[in-house]
């Protein structure tokens, strides 16, 4: 049941709780037993140090209890048929049961209990391992029943999907691997043989997604930064009620109809995945979440400053766990590489996400310049992703004396002809690769004309840059190209994260 798709919130004049409890409710009638949407099941992984929700339908006023362990706990089903109830800590390990009563009895098996992390994104996310390096090889050693990873559909709505029953909890073994997502299943793996802890990934990733579409809808329409991006939508959904209408249509209208049918369910609707695929595990509780996102926003970079950020702060508002670890990775360098230096809407989209740091707390970026390929926008090597996910997560959340942050620009310092460029995170020194000159870097003038820049390292966190061309240098960039030709990287292998020094308006500035 539910709303045609070609409507929305805004035009229903319902809010997104308004939806919730409408979807809610006609699932109630229908289904007198107590009912769990599918993140809990058999094989499921449960955070460790935390309360954790536990939540479904029943019938309006029916008993529930949920136990597991030593634990009971007690709840009744409202009028609209949700209860839930919040289990105490558990200790890590496992296997547990997991047992609801209602009108019926729900028994959940080998429950185990460690980190819980949520991977999300678009296609390089969604990525398998066994479109990813070396598949046959990863398979012969992927031995880890402490693993287990759950992948969801593609649903693409404006109304709540509240479960997605085809789908399950796998443990990783040699057969099932070939499906988790290789960015999760390499970040899972090094936390669990560096924590030796079971390690739960929730997959919802979904290719070619913006990330307008992982955001509350209300929350969009009330910023009038995105009014253009919404009035476009309105559009399209007007022409969509209108041609549903449409009795005999032409094949003009018919081919129409068809295009904004896919449109209505796609994955850059606004509120679309937020509502059909987020929304069925929103509050299962978790540790953090890595997120791989942003080509499909390139051509709007500079909104993208202020949508990414708001999508991070939608989901810790809705999650209620506060402000979890939330890590992404950069852009990796893709397209042709270019002679000279060039504007480009994918390093405008790097700094954007670069800028997200510095915006919102407990975030952190892996940065991959280095690992792209040209001619591919899916770079086969996802073990190198997860790894510095990873770093991330063991360093900054589980206490682990490992370098993670990559080189980042600190300060800037201007002498003749000269810039000096000093850097933080630069750990263990820099080790250009390749060759020993640093590579990467361009200068202007007041002109705003970039050159390829001379740059020489003068000690363990400065660079030195410089053209001969340019006899006042004013701005300093590095790696600004759709794909970069660079080669520095600190003493623990992390690149150096792509930046500029000028203000000058990109190419995306007026895009909406």
């Amino acid at each position: 049941m539910g709303a045609p798709i070609g409507t929305t919130m805004g035009l229903h004049a319902r809010s997104w709780l308004g939806a919730l409890i409408v979807t809610l409710m006609a699932a109630s009638t229908v289904q007198a037993d107590v009912k769990l949407p599918n993140v809990f099941g058999d094989h499921m992984v449960l955070q460790q140090g935390q309360k954790n929700k536990v939540w479904g339908l029943a019938a309006a006023g029916e008993a529930i209890t949920v136990s597991i362990d030593k634990q009971s706990h007690a709840a009744t089903a409202g009028v609209d048929g949700t209860w839930n109830v919040m289990l105490d800590p558990l200790p890590v390990g496992g296997p547990y049961e997991l047992t609801v009563k209602g009108k019926n009895e729900l028994k959940f098996t080998d429950v185990l209990v460690g980190e819980v992390w949520v991977c999300s994104g678009q296609s390089n996310m969604q990525w398998a391992v066994n479109n990813s390096t070396d598949p046959d090889l990863e398979k012969l050693t992927a031995k880890f029943p402490k693993i287990r990873m759950i992948n969801f559909p593609q649903v693409g709505t404006q109304d709540v999907k509240w479960s997605h029953d085809d789908r399950h909890w796998m443990v990783c073994t040699p057969d099932s691997v070939g499906s988790f997502s290789a960015v999760g299943y390499f970040f899972a793996r090094q936390l669990n043989q560096t924590l030796d802890v079971p390690i739960g990934m929730i997959n919802n990733a979904w290719g070619g997604s913006a990330c307008e579409s992982w955001i509350r809808r209300d929350l969009l329409a009330a910023d009038p930064k995105y009014q253009a991006l919404m009035d476009r939508w309105t559009q399209n959904e007007a022409k969509f009620a209108e041609l549903s209408k449409v009795t005999d249509p032409n094949e003009d209208q018919k081919k129409q109809l068809k295009d904004l049918t896919g449109l209505m369910a796609g994955n850059s609707r606004p509120g679309n995945i937020y509502n059909g695929v987020l929304m069925s595990h929103l509050g299962y509780g978790i540790k953090g979440a890595i997120w791989y996102q942003g080509e499909s926003n390139a051509g709007r970079a500079y909104q993208y400053r202020d949508l990414f950020p708001l999508m991070i702060k939608n989901w810790r508002t809705d999650w209620k766990q506060g402000d979890f670890p939330f890590y992404w990775v950069q852009l990796a360098d893709f397209l042709a590489e270019k002679p000279e230096p060039v504007e480009s809407s994918w390093a405008e989209l790097r700094e954007a996400q670069t800028m997200t740091m510095s915006r919102l707390p407990n975030t952190g970026e892996a940065v991959i310049i280095d690992i792209g390929e040209g001619k591919d926008i899916h770079p086969k090597n996802k073990v190198d992703v997860g790894r510095r996910l990873a770093r991330w997560a063991l360093a900054k959340d589980y206490g682990i004396g490992i370098a993670y942050h990559s080189p980042q620009l600190k300060s800037i310092e201007w002498k003749g002809n000269k810039i000096v460029l000093t850097f933080n995170y630069v750990d263990g020194g820099w080790r250009p690769f390749d060759v020993k000159d640093p590579r990467g870097f361009a200068i202007a003038g007041e002109d705003g004309k970039f050159v390829w820049a001379t740059a020489k390292i003068q000690d363990d966190n400065s660079i030195e840059v410089s053209a001969d061309s340019v006899p006042v240098p004013v701005s300093v960039r590095y790696g600004w190209a759709d794909n970069p030709v660079v080669n520095m990287f600190d003493g623990a292998g992390l690149p150096l994260t792509p930046f500029r020094t000028d203000g000058r308006p990109g190419v995306t500035i007026n895009s909406q």
